[in-house]
């Protein structure tokens, strides 16, 4: 199969590895994949399926990255999507340098994050796909969410065919807009996140929601944005202003896994509230969510993902 090769040149400390575990999550998923030195995903460019294969070829501190896409009649603004696709989803152009000199002047975290040097912030690719990934972890364990994207995926998304099995892109707006919430139901979403997930992508279908437009407001704006969406409540909109829209300075505090994570590196009596998160974390400022994706690598390494 003929190819074409796209090269990246991430800023300075980078380390792939690490970054696509922040973003997967869990070794279950299937539609970002990592065989422990490259990273593959399905896209749909141009209504067609494009898979593309990340490795780092250069070193963490002189970091390079080596992109193969299975079309080698790309176009030049089709390289350029993909240049951008591999930017935004593996934070590539993100300088974390103040993030370091911070973190070298607290000790209560510090160590975290040293021991994790090159992760970047990763995004999902579209803001759609990562309200779609909210409904579907909200209130349900990390694993049960990832199985259940696994499934929309295999169900919805646009496939690739290759020697080793068939890989599958995550389902676009047009994919799911005409469903009923009893075929989603059949895959185990609840009646009320299949109505979530139908009324958006119909609602971006028919261009009544431009949900890149998001990517533009800050603040109040953009909460009241999210909130005004059927299923978005404030871990939604915190966890789609870190993992969909880049606001490193966003926390989930809700969020039961990451606060069970924080109670046992700092060793406290018990899980933090709301409340209480956001208080041993406001020394961070604009890097609080930052510490949330070295969590989420912690929690990985005891489990043994992490070489």
């Amino acid at each position: 199969m003929s190819c074409a090769t796209i090269m990246v040149n991430p800023v300075p400390p980078f380390r792939l590895d690490l970054t696509v575990w922040a973003l997967r999550r869990r070794a279950e998923n299937i539609i970002d994949r990592w065989d422990g030195r490259t990273y593959s995903r399905v896209f749909v460019l141009d209504g067609k399926a494009v898979e593309l294969k990340v490795s780092q070829v250069g070193t963490r501190t002189r970091p390079r990255l080596r992109v193969i896409a299975t079309d080698s009649r790309l176009t030049r603004r089709g390289k350029e999507i993909v240049s951008t696709l591999v930017e935004r989803m593996l934070g590539t152009g993100v300088d974390l340098t103040r993030f370091y000199r911070l973190a070298a002047r607290k000790p209560e975290l510090g160590d975290l994050v040293r021991r994790f040097r090159g992760l970047k912030p990763p995004r999902f690719p579209t803001v759609f796909e990562f309200l779609l990934t909210a409904f579907a972890c909200q209130q349900v364990s990390l694993a049960l969410g990832v199985l259940l994207l696994n499934r929309l995926a295999k169900t919805y998304g646009i496939a690739v065919e290759q020697i080793g099995g068939r890989t599958c892109a995550f389902p676009r707006p047009e994919d799911l807009s005409a469903e009923q919430p009893e075929a989603l139901g059949k895959l185990g979403f609840s009646r009320q996140k299949a109505r979530a997930i139908i009324e958006l992508s119909l609602a971006v279908k028919e261009h009544r929601l431009d949900l890149e437009k998001f990517t533009e407001l800050e603040g109040d704006a953009l909460l009241e944005q999210l909130h005004a969406l059927r299923g978005v409540g404030r871990w939604s909109a915190e966890y789609v202003s870190l993992r969909g829209l880049g606001r490193l300075q966003v926390f989930p505090g809700d969020d039961v896994g990451a606060q069970n994570k924080l109670q046992r590196y700092l060793g406290l009596r018990k899980p933090p509230n709301y409340d209480t998160v956001r208080r041993r974390l406001a020394q961070w400022g604009d890097y609080a969510g930052l510490i949330y994706f070295h969590l989420l690598l912690h929690g990985l390494a005891e489990k043994g993902y992490l070489s």
